[in-house]
């Protein structure tokens, strides 16, 4: 059975696909799937509680979004809707259902991450398999599932996952529209895109070049009808990301929370600004992993993440693209190499020279890219190795990976140090095995394998076994030396949605895990005490259950059962107290929500009870700032009480 496409009069005949089922092969085929599914999800699943809440930042939204529905709609950090998180609320919405479902907890709200990630996995198989065959879409499956960046993402509430998985969908329906030229899946594809906005904003606009090249290069219809398909899909794209934008931009300000990170209010200003040119910002603009350049990903903090198999898969795609070269124009095959090939190229250029905030786990969305080309081209530069000259650039990527692993795992030498030795070995054997014409051929091909997914298989399983000290601002793997990145490391003087592995108690029991966490800010790593993370009051150490339990007392009488400058200040009191503590200034504390007005009115009409006065306020805390306004008008009309080392004013009790 092929893929086929009825061309338009007047256009060439479409050469067919690669077969993408084998008859008697398929009950084989879908058991390996199904073991790779099965072995996905309990490798995601495992130790998955270790992490406690995670992200703090994130996990406080999911917590407000169980208990309004106003906060589910908006994003916000507490149910009383003072301030949203910094992003659109897509990725929120289905650990909030499950959390309505189920009850929230830290099980609760990881699942669907989990979830998302072996739907990924599927979906990647299934996108690889239609171009390129059986084989390939199951290789394809298995990089992904085996990415350290994305083992760790997809256990994790950053808006990552649903960003994956998001635009995987999208290169699914854009597969399918290359096969047919359907109107329906060039409109689907650009739906899938709009969400993947209410996911994370402009990210999700790193894949749109080489979806929409593919089409324009390999689409079945004549070139106006390719354009105004993908007029079609912009129009997808726009009902699906913009039925949430006006209703942010149309609800009045001030019945609904204000945008973290914006300048103004206004969700448009957060995408352009803080989660658009802030991120490409020349200025420097908050922390960054590697210094921008062509050899970023390539450098100490990353490599480890997403490049083991880049080399490879470039080589493969452009041998794929040599092998094609002559096929007709709407060769669905080139058409597949091209959408993934400007999916990596123009993802991994985009990246490599940000000078704005760039964290490890960006690089998550490169992972579906090279897994397709690894097992896409791959298997289509193996079945033309009677050539001698495929022969030998498939050793050439064999050794291109050896090296690119040999390098990486050399950066931890503490680290499994036999490795790399292997690798080195191996890799050569294999590499000299696919180049001589034997019959061991297939036996070289496997070895090949093997190698290249050993590095990635050792960062991924070290990510799963030590979830408590992974997290938004580290990544996966063991920590590189030197670098300040990694999960015992973190990175200092952080900006950015933090992460707590120990902080709060998941409200399951699960105990959160004891070692130093990344994204601390000016705390070395073994400052940590055990049980603490960040994202909780001072940066460094977790909620104090003097104050839980004060924070518990009489907290259904008040909208706010206390609040804090930041979200570093309220989020683990909130999570660990399960009451609604407002973040004064949103997550820095620089967000001008409340105004010292608001906050004196609420206080007046006796919604908040305490104030929970932190040393560390946020980094973007100034003098100029709402709350430092706050602060100083709390420290003037009310008395502290100082509970397990920090001041608490109650804000029921003003100075006499």
């Amino acid at each position: 059975m092929t893929e086929t496409a009825t061309a338009e009069p007047g256009a060439a005949a479409r050469p067919a696909a690669v077969p993408t089922s084998s008859g008697p092969g398929i009950p084989r085929e879908r058991l390996i799937l199904a073991l790779l599914l099965i072995g996905t999800a309990a490798a995601y699943c495992w130790n998955l509680t270790a992490g406690g809440w995670a992200n703090e930042f994130y996990a406080a939204a999911v917590q407000s979004g169980t208990l309004s529905w106003k906060a589910f709609l908006f994003g916000s950090l507490d149910p009383g809707n003072i301030v949203t998180v910094d992003k659109t609320p897509l990725s929120l919405w289905p650990m909030e259902l499950s959390g309505r479902i189920f009850g929230f907890s830290s099980a609760s709200m990881l699942l669907p991450e989990v979830v998302l990630g072996v739907a990924s996995v599927a979906l990647l198989w299934a996108t690889v398999r239609r171009v390129f065959g059986p084989a390939a879409g199951l290789l394809a499956g298995l990089v992904l599932a085996l990415t350290p960046v994305a083992a760790l993402m997809f256990r994790y509430n950053n808006p990552d996952a649903m960003l994956t998985f998001l635009i995987i969908a999208a290169a699914w329906a854009m597969t399918r529209a290359l096969g047919d030229g359907r109107w329906r899946w060039l409109v689907l594809c650009g739906a899938f895109v709009g969400l993947g906005f209410l996911a994370k904003q402009l990210q999700v606009m790193l894949v749109v070049p080489g979806l929409a090249l593919a089409y324009l290069v390999a689409g079945p219809p004549r070139l106006g009808k390719r354009i105004a398909q993908l007029c079609a899909a912009v129009a997808g794209l726009l009902v699906a990301a913009g039925w949430w934008v006006l209703i942010a931009q149309l609800w009045p300000a001030d019945s609904r929370p204000y945008f973290g990170g914006s300048e103004n209010n206004s969700i448009l200003d957060l995408t352009v600004g803080y989660n658009g040119i802030q991120r490409l910002d020349t200025s420097g603009f908050g922390p960054r992993a590697g210094e921008p350049g062509i050899t970023r990903l390539f450098g100490p903090e990353l490599a480890g993440q997403i490049t083991w198999l880049v080399p490879a898969a470039l080589v493969l795609l452009v041998t794929g693209l040599v092998l094609r070269g002559r096929g007709s124009r709407t060769d669905s095959v080139r058409g597949a190499l091209v959408l993934w090939g400007g999916w990596l190229v123009v993802s991994g250029l985009v990246f490599s020279f940000m000078n704005g905030t760039f964290h490890q786990y960006y690089t998550m969305t490169m992972a579906p890219a090279v897994a397709a080309l690894v097992g896409g081209a791959g298997v289509l530069v193996w079945r033309a190795r009677e050539r001698g000259w495929v022969r030998a650039v498939l050793a050439v990527s064999v050794l291109l990976t050896v090296a690119m692993a040999w390098v990486t795992l050399s950066r931890t030498t503490d680290f499994v140090p036999w490795l790399r030795w292997v690798v080195l070995v191996a890799g050569i054997v294999a590499a000299v095995g696919l180049v001589v014409r034997t019959r061991a051929g297939i036996a070289a091909a496997v070895l090949a394998v093997l190698v290249g997914l050993a590095g990635p298989v050792s960062y991924t399983v070290d990510t799963l076994a030590n979830s408590s000290d992974s997290g938004g601002f580290g990544g996966a793997g063991p920590q590189v030396p030197g670098t300040g990145w990694g999960p015992q490391g973190g990175h200092k003087g952080g900006d950015g949605p933090g992460s707590n592995a120990g902080g709060a108690q998941p409200a399951n029991g699960a105990q959160p895990g004891n070692a130093a966490q990344p994204g601390k800010a000016d705390k070395p790593a073994d400052a940590a005490k055990p049980g603490r993370g960040h994202g909780g009051p001072g940066w460094g150490s977790g909620p104090s259950s003097q104050i839980v339990a004060l924070l518990k007392s009489d907290a259904g009488r008040f909208t706010w059962a206390g609040s804090a400058v930041s979200s570093h200040g309220a989020n683990s009191y909130q999570l660990a107290a399960d009451v609604p503590v407002m973040s004064i200034g949103g997550f820095s504390g620089g967000d001008p929500a409340p105004t010292l007005a608001q906050f004196q009115q609420y206080v007046a009409q006796g919604r908040i009870h305490y104030f929970i006065a932190e040393e560390d306020r946020g980094p973007r805390h100034d003098a100029d700032s709402e709350a430092t306004k706050i602060t100083t008008w709390v420290e003037q009309h009310y008395t502290p009480t100082t509970v397990d080392g920090t001041s608490v004013y109650d804000l029921t009790a003003p100075k006499r």
